[in-house]
């Protein structure tokens, strides 16, 4: 539904299922939050860590170099799963291939829950980082999918802001179970409205759009809302089936700016920096002097969690904000202050990037291409990921061979701040408020400036008639 309906009453159905189908970042972001406690943990570094005698007090450590593999493996699964999540969704359906994440996922988190050694442990975080990939390129392209186009970019902030609950619920988890000496949604949801075109089922693409939109099956405006989705999808098929290549062509719909936006937004959220608090805070803030730095992990995660809220209303913008400290880690003053400017810098996260980079995702790429762009997208995602938890043990640690940049790290995230804030501007479009479909003209008619003032409206002559009726 093109519109905002008069009674939100008919928009919850599809709300309700866009929101379970969220809980897939749920399970993303406490598989993220919970190696920041583990890799931290005595029990945990008493079984997986190294013993030397030298050390004053607990005698068991984690090398830099097997903490990076442990941290960042997982994003190897994750790149993997993000890029086979497209043809597995296009082959079995968005539905079955978020089963299917959650089902992998369940393997590799069984996996490292009995692992007696690290390599099974390694090898669940890398089965386990596959389910991630899975869902996580997947549930935000059924969002964008099943959503009403009215609320569509704050439906698609719900996945962001249930990766900050699960990361939250993890440091939670942590920390009630530091102290230890031992060591799927109940609902099937619908297929999306737009696939079920794509195979040539218009009639339960029908119930679908009545299901989530709470009308009538015979309704005006499901007439148009479908009509839009199948000229859309053959307008698609006089193209021909795509491939991988079809990505990066260089055409008048923009479709190689397009995909490489997808790519660079999903690593520049990486670039942020973020992850270093989420990954390796709790260990962070240890090195800092915090006697509790698991409850500061919790704190962190609270904010990430709540600031991410303003997004629903503020989704129509792009904000980048960063911010860079660096202080000593004797004074309790300087502690203060640096614990007060990392919630700020995750708040600034939470409440732009860490949504805004999904939604950008999901609706700037043509039908027929989608699913592959968004795969390729969430893979960027994962490969930066990766990088960056892998390279940072060795910038921040201050062990043999190390950098012991500490808290300076967050001048790069600064620097890369600022690049990020540059590609926004002059390749990003602004995509509010439009459908799916439109968002071609936009791309066709204009530049990623010009999309801030652009009027792009394509409202059919049936679609004035119901919205002058409400």
């Amino acid at each position: 539904m093109s519109q905002r309906p008069a009674s939100f009453k008919t928009a919850l159905p599809g709300i309700i299922i866009c929101c379970f189908a969220a809980f897939g970042g749920f399970l993303f972001g406490f598989d993220t939050g919970t190696i920041s406690g583990n890799i931290a943990m005595d029990s945990w570094l008493r079984r997986f860590g190294t013993f030397d005698s030298t050390l004053t007090g607990f005698q068991y450590y984690i090398p830099s170099s097997t903490k990076s593999v442990v941290v960042s493996i997982m994003a190897v699964g994750e790149f993997g799963g993000a890029l086979l999540s497209s043809p597995v969704s296009d082959t079995v359906g968005r539905r079955y291939g978020i089963q299917v994440g959650a089902l992998v996922l369940a393997i590799g988190v069984a996996m490292q829950t009995g692992a007696e050694g690290l390599g099974v442990f390694i090898a669940g975080r890398v089965i386990g980082g596959f389910g991630i990939g899975f869902i996580s390129g997947i549930v935000p392209l059924y969002q964008s999918e099943c959503a009403p186009k009215w609320i569509r970019g704050t439906v698609a902030s719900g996945y962001q802001w249930f990766i900050t609950i699960g990361i939250l619920i993890a440091n939670i988890v942590n920390n009630a179970t530091q102290g230890f000496s031992d060591d799927s949604d109940f609902r099937i949801p619908i297929e999306s409205p737009r696939y079920l075109v794509k195979k040539g089922d218009n009639a339960g693409a029908r119930q679908v759009l009545a299901r989530l939109n709470a009308a009538d099956a015979d309704s005006a405006e499901l007439d148009v809302e479908l009509k839009e989705i199948t000229d859309s999808f053959e307008a698609e098929l006089a193209i021909g089936e795509s491939i991988y290549a079809d990505c990066f062509k260089r055409n008048d719909r923009k479709v190689f700016l397009r995909t490489m936006t997808g790519i660079a937004i999903q690593g520049f959220q990486q670039l942020t920096g973020v992850n270093f608090i989420f990954y390796y805070g709790t260990t962070f803030f240890k090195q800092a002097g915090f006697s509790d730095s698991f409850v500061i992990s919790m704190i962190t995660s609270s904010v990430n969690m709540i600031t991410t809220i303003p997004s629903f209303y503020l989704i129509e913008k792009y904000i980048v904000a960063i911010v860079g400290v660096t202080v000593g880690t004797t004074n309790q003053s300087t502690q203060i202050v640096l614990v007060v400017f990392v919630c700020v810098y995750i708040a600034a996260f939470a409440s732009t990037w860490g949504p805004i980079a999904w939604v950008v995702l999901n609706e700037i790429h043509p039908l027929n291409i989608r699913a592959k762009a968004v795969s390729m997208g969430t893979a960027s995602n994962w490969f930066w990921n990766f990088l960056i938890s892998f390279v940072t043990p060795y910038l921040v640690d201050s062990g043999a061979g190390d950098a012991d940049v500490q808290a300076k790290v967050f001048f790069i995230w600064g620097t890369t701040c600022f690049f990020c804030a540059i590609f926004v501007y002059f390749y990003a479009y602004e995509t509010k408020g439009l459908s799916l479909e439109d968002i071609d003209d936009l791309y066709a008619n204009h530049t990623a400036i010009e999309s801030i003032k652009a009027d792009i409206k394509r409202t059919s002559d049936a679609e004035a008639a119901v919205v002058a009726k409400q």
